[in-house]
């Protein structure tokens, strides 16, 4: 019998997986247009038709609204900044709390601390990894004032509950949509089936501008109110004729006229990428799931999916190998990855946010304690067990995978499950080795 490449043994496939091609011909020759115009930025930081950017900026989130039927899209220099908009815009200020994922990327509740909002983290689903509205419901209290919903992995999580929870309470939802982009969740776009939300276009997202983000909404005070913060707002509200000031103190978050560029003439690719993951992901997770002791994340009905990346439960329990060990098998099977998304397996994603130092000390801004001590009269204990699922994940059960993705085909798929299958059957072999 062949012995394990973890072992010295032969491994199942010698060719490296193919890596991602996003720029060509289209993009350079968008780039030059910009180059050879001499305006690499339109955008000016005082009234006039400027204050919204340059052709290309204006160009790239006309077609992006028309292409996915929102109202407003408005462009960033990162999607991180564009949250932090978000959360500005619906007026989230010192001591409001808005409950979000704990398993998610940090920009997700370090949006909130910019304004003195408290994270508050509710569990996720063990099926999807998203938020539900029964978790977050367990997390409502008098001082909450928003929720932020995650699609993780290019999940749709499962709105309508969340935004019905969201209108008995009066709160404010922002869809973080980062991993989602062209995602549908019952025929509507994700992004602003909640109030406000966005996409990311940093580079190893499905379309990218290098880094970039994109905001997304159907309510016009509140495009207005992002479009101010994204571009020295307090010198334009007089212009605007804005009466409520609540955090219009802006910045520069702008996209330049090279990244619009390059993102308009990515935007037509998104569909087909799309396509393709969902067809490889369709493959994949019908040989996974014969399979015992892996189980691919559920969809949600009447939700489609992006696969930013392919994420599986794991059970260790049923296969006889440790999580680490499983990984580390499988891919000592496969050539080395010289690129994130040329890896097979990859454990535990993030670490539940509420165990980072930030949130175990609460020191945020400044070095007193700030935005928690708003609440003088509230305990915000982040401790171990705040969200078991959560920790469970992180800890004993997710594995996923970056390579359901362009421009691999079922072949690549084939290899992947080949070595899966090779380590399964010397579990015998791994049981004595070093978990």
């Amino acid at each position: 019998m062949t012995a394990l490449a973890i072992h010295g043994g032969p491994i199942i496939r010698r060719s490296a997986f193919p890596v991602r091609r996003t720029m060509g011909e289209t993009e350079t020759r968008a780039v030059l247009d910009v180059m050879n115009s001499d305006h690499l930025s339109g955008f000016f930081g005082s009234p006039g038709p400027q204050w919204l950017g340059g052709p290309k900026v204006r160009e790239l989130e006309r077609k992006w609204a028309e292409n996915y039927g929102f109202q407003y899209a408005i462009s960033f220099n990162s999607w991180t900044t564009g949250l932090m908009t978000a959360v500005g815009s619906i007026g989230i200020g010192p001591g409001d709390e808005v409950i979000v994922s704990p398993y998610t990327m940090s920009a997700s509740a370090t949006a909130i601390l910019f304004y003195g909002g408290i994270p508050i983290f509710a569990d996720i689903d063990p099926n999807t990894f998203n938020l539900t509205a029964d978790s977050i419901e367990r997390r409502l209290s008098p001082r909450t004032k928003a929720i932020m919903v995650v699609h993780i992995f290019g999940q749709a999580a499962d709105m309508d509950p969340i935004m019905d929870l969201a209108r008995r309470h009066d709160l404010k939802v922002i869809e973080d949509a980062a991993q989602a982009p062209g995602v549908r969740y019952k025929g509507r776009p994700v992004g602003a089936i909640g109030h406000i939300g966005g996409f990311s276009l940093n580079y190893h997202k499905h379309i990218h501008t290098g880094e970039g983000g994109m905001l997304v909404t159907n309510d016009s005070e509140l495009a207005l109110r992002a479009q101010l913060i994204r571009n020295h707002g307090e010198n334009l509200v007089e212009a605007q004729q804005v009466e409520d000031l609540t955090n219009l103190l802006g910045a520069n978050y702008r996209l330049t006229e090279l990244q619009a560029a390059i993102g308009t003439a990515q935007l037509d690719r998104l569909e087909g990428y799309l396509q393709t993951r969902r067809r490889l992901a369709a493959y994949l997770g019908d040989r996974l799931a014969q399979i015992p002791g892996l189980t691919p994340a559920a969809i949600i009905d009447s939700a489609s999916h992006a696969y930013y990346a392919y994420p599986v439960k794991y059970e260790a329990q049923v296969t006889g190998i440790s999580r680490r060990l499983f990984v580390q098998a499988v891919n000592a099977e496969l050539p080395p990855p010289v690129t994130w998304e040329q890896t097979g397996w990859i454990e535990a994603y993030i670490k539940p946010l509420y165990l980072l130092p930030l949130y175990q000390k609460k020191i945020a801004i400044g070095g007193k304690g700030f935005p928690w001590t708003m609440n003088p009269s509230v305990i915000y204990d982040y401790g171990k067990g705040l969200c078991p699922v959560a920790e469970r994940m992180y800890e004993q059960e997710l594995i996923y995978t970056p390579l359901v993705r362009e421009p691999l085909e079922e072949s690549d798929m084939d290899d992947f499950i080949a070595a899966i299958n090779k380590v399964l059957m010397h579990r015998e072999a791994l049981q004595g080795s070093r978990n």
